[in-house]
């Protein structure tokens, strides 16, 4: 979906594109939860704004921690528990904290495969005892799965089916490619894959959303304009690109 250029600059506000008028370059790090609905929208902003944004993706854990070490960039995406420890230790502004979108865990299996039932905890469940592979993520959905899993006291009798992730390889790609039968992630990340059939969103019994966060580093060179790629990315005409994403924008 494209926003009309018209609306875009609405959103941001004359006054903040005028701030940004002298083309910047905005460094973002982020974990890969937004990608989707980011990589959409952020052409947009740099039509809008004439600015450039250079993005560099990692895992939750090793990005959260490189900022903690010391690395710099303008802008820090990754869920909010994480955003709210760098902003504790300060090394995001406080003030620029923003929930950029919200992502369920979704289920896939391998194209034209058997659908496993999603209905329930307990169906999923049982699906996993039967099934002779299976992947989740590093993150956070991969976090909660295997918690929900030892949670039903079955880690032991499945943990010889469980595929390790491999880095900055979607686990629907890994499905696809017939890694492993039954594949979990965010929704958003799930979506975009092809070679895999989507079963839906995790039953209610067991979902957890993740909320993806975002703020201006507190050591950012660009950092008017990371705020202006922030108010952007939260704008309202932002919605509809988040929620086709399979995403909520944030709240």
């Amino acid at each position: 979906m494209t926003i009309a250029t018209s609306a875009l600059y609405g959103a941001i506000g004359l006054a903040m594109l005028a701030g940004t008028a002298n083309a910047a370059e905005i460094r973002v790090i982020g974990s890969p939860g937004t990608r989707e609905p980011y990589n959409r929208l952020v052409p947009e902003f740099e039509k809008a704004t004439g600015n450039k944004v250079t993005t560099t993706w990692g895992g939750v854990t090793a990005v959260a921690k490189r900022v903690a070490d010391g690395e710099t960039a303008d802008v820090v995406m990754l869920p909010a528990p994480q955003i709210d420890e760098l902003i504790k230790v300060g090394k995001v502004r406080p003030d620029s904290r923003v929930n950029v979108a919200s992502s369920g865990i979704g289920v896939v299996v391998k194209a034209g495969a058997p659908k496993i039932d999603i209905s329930s905890g307990e169906s999923i469940k049982k699906a996993l005892l039967a099934a002779k592979s299976f992947a989740y993520s590093a993150g956070p959905s991969g976090l909660h799965i295997e918690k929900v899993i030892r949670d039903w006291g079955i880690y032991d009798a499945v943990k010889g089916k469980i595929v390790p992730p491999r880095p900055n390889v979607p686990i629907g790609e890994m499905v696809a490619a017939g890694e492993a039968e039954i594949g979990f992630q965010q929704v958003s990340e799930l979506l975009p894959v092809k070679g895999v059939d989507y079963l839906g969103a995790l039953p209610a019994d067991i979902q957890e959303v993740t909320v993806f966060s975002a703020g201006v580093h507190s050591g950012a060179t660009a950092g008017d304009a990371g705020r202006a790629l922030l108010r952007f990315l939260t704008a309202p005409e932002a919605a509809p690109v988040i929620r086709k994403t399979g995403m909520e924008p944030g709240v």
